[in-house]
């Protein structure tokens, strides 16, 4: 189970294919496969494992601008590992009818929105003045 850790707190995401989706869906549809060259601090240096406290406030930006473009690429165009397109995800194309886009097709394995999921981790983060780090447990 991979997730954000902020200090103690445990933000569950699912599995580590999933994580890797969407920084794969981003890479190759929002930033025309040269990754990190739009997204520098999600895609690069939060990719790496962590993100520093410095870096929160333009996570949450860059987040914010993901995903609103993200709004405007349509479910078919979802990257399941950068590395080997051919990989579909598991569940294929059985998704909800409530998923419109690939803004809102990231879900943890808890049934929330990833995005949003994301965005209270950064939140916490930048309250407690805390680095924010994927982590597997």
């Amino acid at each position: 189970m991979t997730g954000f850790t902020v200090g103690f707190y445990w933000y569950q995401i699912g599995s580590g294919d999933f994580l890797n989706s969407f920084f794969s869906t981003v890479a190759l549809r929002l930033e025309d496969g040269s990754w990190g060259s739009k997204f520098p601090v999600i895609m690069n240096e939060l990719h790496q494992g962590k993100l520093s406290t410095d870096k929160v406030d333009n996570a949450m930006q860059e987040l914010v601008q993901i995903k609103d473009k993200l709004k405007e690429v349509s479910l078919e165009q979802v990257v399941w590992d950068i590395e080997d397109l051919s990989k579909q995800p598991p569940w294929g194309n059985k998704i909800s009818s409530d998923i419109t886009d690939l803004s809102n097709y990231f879900v943890t394995s808890d049934g929330e929105d990833f995005i949003g999921i994301f965005e209270n981790a950064l939140k916490m983060a930048a309250r407690m003045g805390k680095e924010l780090k994927i982590e597997s447990i």
